[in-house]
């Protein structure tokens, strides 16, 4: 096989990889022909041409900038570990003990032509698409030290993580940050601009601020087909809900009627809201897609959906009347890799949605073989706050609790903590450890 490079005909470089694996019983040997260009290796087809994709994420530096980012003395400190360029995550987060925070969208990031459009794959034929070293730190998108005094990173647009003081999108080539908006770093940015003076409780708070944003766009489009909704409209049993989501806050809550409706009425409208057709060069984000399907859907769209989360709901509860909090569910009761939810087995009730709708406490739940309830199966696991100073505070939580082991008293015992985002103290110092041993043990030794 060959290609072409700059009007001359490349060879396409062949290598042969064995895999084993063990089918019934027996070792078996499979051995695959993988090919080559100077690109990277051909990863898939499209039609009749091959794609070939070039990686940069096997590096020493990368290792080493992990480890010596954890040891920085400061923001000078932080920066040269930067410099290395080995970090190829999409974003990152600084704070110190010196009141200064940063932000850095990306941290290797090749030097490209503008010309092309590198949202999609491009042209290898000609030398123009080859990559032109590496952008230098200062030249990537990055926020040091904003005058409104906080970050927010909810992996959107940098161009909103200090809300009016981000940086200007036009000052930056379109590929360095095409991440687009998503409603919960709409949310963050405007929980954040609203307060002032913030210390650990206040963060925490702003934090679980439960406001749900996309259907602050979703359910005003519901004013558009309740005008004429009289007996004779196709919909009309359908207006009492409605209305009832037209007189909602847009916060989520245990006993919030229209927080079910919504909810469930939004995950029917997500295959319409990101399949619809766009006009050409429309931002394709999270928050642009949802504002132009409530701006141009026709009654049916609107409604077909909600009729059918009515009717599940109807048909699992035997009314659509349901509050969130009984059907949204926290449930540990069985430590296996696979989620296992019993509706029979006790659980607790959740206040909080997910962050698709922009919510800031996500709690991703669905119902699942079985179950007429949702449970939670991703979101905010892990949750952190920290006050740096001359002593570091910080408050955290978890999602159930920080054993494995069923017949541990700390296996479900932050459940109720994490469904109310009420914080407990950590640890940090061994004195405070000290206080609050309950075992201990010495390696090679009995514990005690």
């Amino acid at each position: 096989y060959f290609y072409e490079y700059e009007g001359e005909q490349q060879p396409v470089t062949q290598k042969k990889i064995n895999l084993q694996y063990i089918q019934s019983g027996s070792l078996i040997s499979k051995t695959f022909t993988a090919f080559y260009t100077p690109h990277g290796p051909v990863m898939a087809s499209r039609g009749n041409e091959w794609l070939s994709l070039r990686a940069d994420n096997r590096l020493m530096n990368g290792l080493i900038q992990c480890w010596q980012r954890t040891k920085a003395r400061g923001l000078a400190d932080f920066k040269k570990t930067l410099d290395l360029k080995g970090n190829i995550s999409n974003n990152t987060v600084y704070a110190d003990a010196q009141g200064n925070i940063a932000y850095w969208h990306g941290n290797r990031i090749p030097a490209k032509d503008t010309s092309f459009n590198w949202t999609a794959p491009v042209d290898g034929s000609t030398r123009l698409t080859e990559w032109k070293g590496y952008h230098t730190i200062d030249q990537t998108v990055h926020i040091i030290n904003p005058i409104n005094g906080w970050l927010q990173n909810c992996n959107s647009t940098p161009f909103n993580a200090a809300g009016i003081n981000s940086p200007a999108k036009e000052k930056y080539p379109l590929y360095m940050a095409p991440d687009g908006e998503n409603f919960r770093g709409v949310n963050a940015a405007r929980v954040l601009a609203e307060g002032n003076n913030y210390n650990l409780d206040k963060v925490i708070a702003a934090g679980y601020d439960t406001r749900l944003p996309a259907f602050e766009v979703l359910v005003p489009a519901l004013n558009r087909v309740i005008k004429n909704m009289d007996s004779s409209h196709p919909f009309f049993d359908l207006k009492p809900a409605v209305e009832l989501l037209l007189g909602w806050d847009y916060r989520s809550g245990v006993t919030s009627v229209p927080t079910t409706i919504a909810v469930e009425w939004g995950q029917q409208l997500q295959g319409l809201i990101y399949s619809q057709p766009l006009p050409t060069g429309m931002p394709t984000d999270q928050v642009s897609t949802t504002r132009y399907f409530a701006n141009t859907a026709t009654p049916a769209q609107l409604l077909e959906p909600l009729r059918a989360a009515i009717h599940s709901l109807t048909k699992r509860y035997g009314t659509w009347q349901v509050p969130w909090g009984q059907i949204n569910r926290l449930q540990r009761i069985s430590p296996a890799i696979e989620n296992v939810f019993d509706d029979g087995q006790p659980s607790i009730p959740v206040g909080f949605a997910s962050a698709v709708w922009g919510q800031l406490p996500s709690y991703v739940s669905k119902t699942f073989p079985g179950t007429k309830n949702r449970y939670g199966y991703n979101g905010n696991s892990f949750v952190c706050a920290v006050e740096f100073g001359k002593k570091l505070k910080a408050k955290s939580l978890l999602a159930g609790g920080n054993s494995g082991n069923p017949a541990s008293p700390h296996y479900f015992d932050q459940a109720k903590m994490y469904s109310q985002g009420l914080f407990k103290e950590v640890l940090f110092y061994k004195e405070d450890v000290l206080k609050h041993v309950e075992k201990e043990y010495h390696p090679g030794g009995e514990a005690r």
